[in-house]
């Protein structure tokens, strides 16, 4: 488990993510304690379906995957967060975070991400972290650039059509400011 001082970011099993697919938030908030759950927490259940179907085939390091994000003060899951696999030959990881409505525009994907980056960072085998936003100014903008994110360019992705990624290398350090 990850830690801020506003946040628990707990990394997800298979019986979570079974849980969170089938909709049973009885069964998940007791596998995570006995946590209330923000309306509206998961904004991509897409990639938690995907999530689940690859742990189900593949034994994976599940720290390299998926977190959930609990409040630590109100005692409820308010997001996710993660990376999309382990650091890969290049070294590149993959960073994405998404936060409950209620929730949004105080700092909580800031705080999360920045510890995601912290904590692949830790690791000598990255070297560079990536993210995608939407093709158009919006909060995650903000969000990476307050980590020290740089923009790289436009793309189109099979899936979401126009996106923007965003990179930052190993020792480009900086101070967090909400």
């Amino acid at each position: 488990m990850l830690q801020t001082d506003r946040l628990f970011i707990v990394p997800t099993t298979l019986p979570m993510l079974e849980a969170i697919v089938g909709e049973d938030w009885p069964a998940l908030s007791s596998l995570l304690g006995g946590v209330d759950l923000a309306d509206h927490w998961m904004h991509f259940p897409e990639a938690l379906i995907w999530m689940r179907d690859y742990a189900r085939e593949h034994p994976v390091d599940m720290s390299w995957w998926n977190y959930l994000i609990i409040h630590r003060y109100d005692v409820r899951l308010i997001g996710t967060c993660g990376f999309k696999g382990p650091p890969g030959p290049d070294g590149m990881v993959e960073i994405g975070y998404e936060i409950a409505d209620a929730y949004q525009g105080r700092g909580f994907a800031t705080e999360s991400a920045n510890r995601l980056v912290e904590h692949a960072f830790a690791f000598d085998a990255v070297r560079a972290i990536t993210a995608h936003t939407l093709a158009e100014e919006n909060p995650s903008c903000a969000v990476l650039r307050k980590l020290g994110f740089q923009f790289v360019g436009e793309h189109i992705d099979i899936e979401d059509g126009k996106i923007w990624e965003w990179r930052r290398e190993r020792g480009e350090e900086l101070e967090i400011r909400n």
